[in-house]
């Protein structure tokens, strides 16, 4: 029983290293408009991880302009998703990141992690 689940998992995307909520990354998509393709780059901080095998994704948020904060998730295991770049870690205490959304400017940041990763 558990050959034929392995057999349905999809690959995992080796262009996307280990990830933490509190990290600020770029999330390189491939957009299909019309007939054309293109790469999109969403950068933000990580407020969230779901694991989970085919399921597992995280969600990134960022500030766009006039300070409307942007959500989206991204499944990990995508052939949609690009690449991922770690730009900055955080030092943070708990897995979910909820608390940001009640956040603006300057008390929405997170403290750079000092040290080996």
């Amino acid at each position: 029983m558990t050959d034929v689940v392995k057999a349905l998992e999809a690959p995992v995307n080796p262009n996307i290293p280990q990830l933490r909520p509190g990290d600020t990354v770029v999330v390189h998509v491939r957009i299909k408009e019309g007939d054309r393709e293109r790469v999109q780059e969403f950068r933000g901080t990580i407020i969230r991880l779901r694991k989970g095998g085919n399921n597992a994704n995280f969600t990134v948020r960022r500030t766009a302009s006039h300070g409307i904060g942007v959500e989206r998730t991204f499944l990990l295991r995508s052939p949609r998703v690009e690449k991922v770049e770690v730009i900055r870690r955080a030092h943070v205490r708990r897995a979910q990141l909820y608390y940001l959304r009640d956040r603006v400017g300057k008390r929405a940041r997170l403290k750079e992690k000092r040290g080996p990763s």
